[in-house]
């Protein structure tokens, strides 16, 4: 197959597994990224049967690994981007972003560094970007955030940050992770285009619809839903095409100034909290006590 001429949204996949990598290029004939974090390593076949035959892993094991991976997915889509994760959790300080971020950021060379939304990840995040680092702001939930994250990295152009903002955690709990995506489309539109939005946390095929229909700049999807996408023949919502979300609750759109310094937005969410806590016990599950 080959890319939708219409199609103006890239396509990323959500997966800590190359041979997943090599099967989306295979269905789909290109692929514009990667995205990775704790958790889909941890998922990864290869290292989960280390572990079951009982391999003691240390930290510098995991992370060899995690190099090894990224290295290997890199290769794969050299014109694309690598989106490889800093362990944090609420505690992580400043220095320990930093450090780990320089350290990934030498790994590929189409590395975007994730950090958290929390304080100490915008912190880094300035830092970070004032040097040069590509990044990808995740776990985002709510427009505040999002406003912070463009506060932060201001003065950076188009493809030098990417903010990733989840639609499933939403809609688990009830509100319109949908709905969520066109309230952020909408804050950015007369923005100075430097911050790309990547849809990320897809559940459904309907999903990746609608993020078409509302032409994000990125969607990221799990093998699963790329494979669906190429059974509908690549297909491209139509005008008819509307999005159901049944009776998951609107999130009303919010005035937000995006020119303020990032220390003055509200960035707590509580899913932004269990999201570190999950990819935290993720990794840490991996290291051999």
């Amino acid at each position: 197959m080959s890319r939708p001429v219409n199609l103006k949204t890239k396509i990323f996949l959500d997966s800590g597994d190359p041979q997943e990598t090599r099967e989306a290029l295979e269905l789909l004939g290109f692929l514009e990224g990667q995205t990775t974090n704790p958790s889909l390593i941890a998922k990864n076949p290869e290292l989960k049967k280390k572990l079951g035959v009982g391999e003691a892993l240390s930290l510098q094991d995991i992370n060899e690994f995690y190099k090894k991976v990224v290295t290997e997915i890199s290769d794969m889509i050299p014109e694309g981007s690598v989106s490889v994760e800093v362990y944090a959790d609420a505690h992580t300080s400043v220095e320990e972003m930093l450090a780990q971020a320089h350290a990934m950021n030498t790994w590929i060379p189409n590395a975007h560094i994730k950090l958290p939304i929390t304080k100490s990840g915008l912190e880094s995040a300035q830092i970070l970007s004032q040097e040069g680092v590509r990044l990808n702001m995740t776990l985002c939930f709510s427009q505040e955030q999002g406003a912070s994250v463009y506060s932060a990295t201001q003065g950076r152009s188009k493809g030098d940050v990417f903010l990733s903002p989840f639609i499933g955690r939403l809609d688990d709990r009830g509100e319109d992770g949908m709905n969520f995506i066109q309230n952020m489309v909408r804050m950015f539109a007369t923005s100075d285009g430097h911050i790309e939005l990547l849809a990320a946390s897809a559940r459904t095929y309907a999903h990746l619809l609608e993020c078409l229909r509302l032409e994000v700049d990125i969607v990221t999807l799990p093998i699963k839903i790329i494979r669906e996408w190429v059974d509908h023949g690549l297909e491209m919502p139509g005008a008819e095409f509307v999005y159901d979300a049944g009776v998951l609750k609107k999130l009303a759109y919010e005035t937000v100034d995006l020119n303020q310094s990032f220390h003055t937005y509200n960035i707590q969410h509580d899913l932004t909290d269990a999201g570190l806590a999950k990819f935290a016990s993720d990794w840490n599950g991996l290291i051999s006590k």
